[in-house]
């Protein structure tokens, strides 16, 4: 019940002495006390009642309400028989704890007071936790077999008030009553459940994103064979999903607790039913995987790929384009990976999750997603509706080997990783790390193989650059200079300081600018004209400079190898 109820009773005889704004306080008990400290009684909730015997002085009061507040009491309720007025010093301290405070008449026993309130609060938790075991069973009855998340989460919302949705590990929205959750809130969301995941901390969490407190329920995946508590957290935390409920569960009553979490258990056996469905695309990208990586006729391969378009693209008329996608997981800081984590099947529910439309709401929308996984690598064979005409040509005929199609709407490695850097970060703490590598789209069965070697190349580009969560795409692949992180770091010192070292030291005992020199005039083409102008040098001046530059090193500055070598020492420095 709340204090607004009680000053509203009139047989209770009690008088509002601060607090109004307070009045919204649920009453959970009421204890009867003249000790100086009875916190070792409370647990919070309780209307407190005293009459005001362990006041000896005004200095009693703020240490006494102290007491009081910090043990989350509702308030405080003082009787008038023995003092008359209650004291200032009291008001004021209650005040300051923002403590609402009453005046009992001296007419009124606190046995009546008390007497009251049990019967209204014990009434009232008889009638909630009828409540609360009949929608249970409705619920359990209803579940989501009948009608998927949503018929669970519209129960929430009509009998308790409760406004939830299901989210993915990368915070989106798979279900939702009501008004759908933005998708900034969705991330930051499943970025603190993982967080807390990771951490160690046991469910529900309580997060506030945009003041707005949520409590966020673990959904487990129970169709795994393992129980889920002897199980290394790595292994499920970026693919299992949450439910967050708009509400703060940390004051919450067992029952009500208890209900939710049979809820996510109902939420759990539609998710394990969503994932025996992608049974067939995954064994379909693994079929096709394994006749592209033993070297398969392409005649055979493309017959396979026929029989995925129409599960992957129902309706299609014509044969799609193909990308490919490679990613990895790989925990521990050393990149070899944690003992007893099979990193494979991580990889590729988390593939599974990423290629989906950030912007699409749903389980359903990863159907045209088929995602094998061989070793500790995840590979998505993801279709591409051709677009007629975008690229003038007919497509290829079995056997031959297709290029890149610039017209089909291909998968770009920055834009699959924009929206779910947070969250996976998140989930990847401080051991884990996440690469991905997009091929171009190709067009013919013998193009697979080459797609899958570019996607392969394109993840150990992104596994070399720094950071939890790195793509790199086929794009990327066609500059030298994203091969350069892969040489090892003596031979690149090695290698500018004998090219470069020399000029260095002569520019520091000279002042004669000669590195600065070199860059422009590598930049420049090697252009006599341009440079000078660049440089605002006059032309003798440059040839000087450079055959300095040439005298010091022992290089031909007219030869494209040295010109080659200087350029690929300036970018490694």
């Amino acid at each position: 019940m709340r204090l607004r109820a009680l000053l509203e009773t009139d047989a209770l005889g009690l008088r509002l002495l601060g607090g109004e704004d307070e009045l919204d306080r649920t009453v959970r008990g009421v204890m009867t006390t003249d000790l100086r400290d009875p916190s070792r009684y409370l647990s919070g909730g309780e209307l407190v009642l005293t009459g005001l015997a362990w006041r000896r002085d005004s200095a009693d009061s703020e240490p006494f309400v102290r007491i009081l507040a910090s043990a989350g009491v509702a308030g405080l309720a003082a009787g008038e028989a023995e003092l008359g007025a209650i004291p200032d010093d009291l008001v004021q301290a209650c005040l300051r704890h923002r403590l609402p405070l009453f005046a009992v008449n001296e007419s009124v026993a606190f046995a009546t007071i008390t007497e009251y309130v049990v019967r209204q609060v014990s009434g009232e938790r008889a009638g909630d936790l009828a409540a609360v075991v009949d929608r249970h069973r409705r619920l359990m009855t209803s579940g989501p077999a009948g009608g998927g998340p949503e018929v669970v989460l519209d129960l929430l919302g009509s009998d308790l008030d409760l406004r939830a949705w299901v989210l993915s590990p990368t915070g989106r929205q798979i279900a939702g009553a009501g008004t759908p959750l933005p998708r900034e809130t969705g991330a930051a969301l499943a970025g603190e459940h993982l967080s807390a995941t990771r951490g160690g901390r046991r469910g529900p969490h309580r997060a506030v994103t945009r003041g707005v407190t949520y409590s966020l329920f673990p959904i487990r995946n129970t169709g795994r064979g393992t129980a889920p508590a002897s199980r290394d957290v790595r292994e499920t935390v970026l693919s299992d999903w949450l439910l967050a409920v708009e509400a703060d569960a940390g004051d919450w009553p067992a029952a009500r607790l208890d209900l939710l979490q049979g809820v996510t258990q109902l939420i759990a056996v539609e998710r394990d039913r969503r994932d025996a469905a992608r049974t067939v695309r995954r064994r379909l990208a693994q079929e096709v995987l394994e006749l592209v990586q033993t070297g398969a006729a392409p005649a055979e391969i493309a017959a396979r790929l026929r029989v995925a378009a129409p599960v992957l693209l129902p309706g299609l008329g014509t044969a799609p384009h193909w990308q490919v996608v490679v990613a990895r997981v790989e925990w521990g800081e050393s990149g070899t990976g944690a003992p007893g984590i099979e990193a494979g099947p991580v990889a590729q529910s988390l593939l599974e999750e990423i290629l989906v439309d950030p912007t699409t709401a749903g389980p359903d929308s990863a159907d045209r997603i088929a995602v094998a996984h061989t070793g500790d690598e995840a590979i998505a064979l993801v279709p591409l509706p051709a677009v007629p005409g975008a690229d003038g040509d007919a497509p290829a005929e079995e056997g031959e080997a297709g290029p890149a199609v610039d017209g089909a709407a291909g998968l770009h490695a920055d834009a699959l990783l924009s929206a779910v850097r947070g969250p996976l970060s998140a989930g990847l703490a401080d051991d884990g790390r996440l690469t991905l590598g997009v091929s171009a789209a190709v067009h013919s069965a013998e193009g697979l193989r080459g797609a899958l070697e570019e996607a392969r190349h394109a993840r150990r580009v992104a596994a070399a650059r720094p950071g939890r969560v790195c793509a790199a795409g086929h794009h990327e692949l066609a500059s030298h200079v994203l091969l350069l992180p892969f040489v090892p770091d003596d031979v690149r010192r090695a290698f500018t300081a004998r090219l470069l070292d020399p000029l260095r030291d002569y520019d520091r005992r000279h002042r004669a600018e000669l590195i600065p020199t070199l860059e422009a005039f590598l930049d420049c083409d090697g252009s006599w004209t341009r440079c000078a102008g660049r440089l605002h040098l006059h032309v003798n001046t440059l040839r000087y400079r450079v055959g300095r530059i040439e005298q010091l090193t022992g290089r031909d500055l007219s030869r494209l190898e040295d010109k080659l070598d200087f350029f690929l020492a300036l970018r490694m420095s």
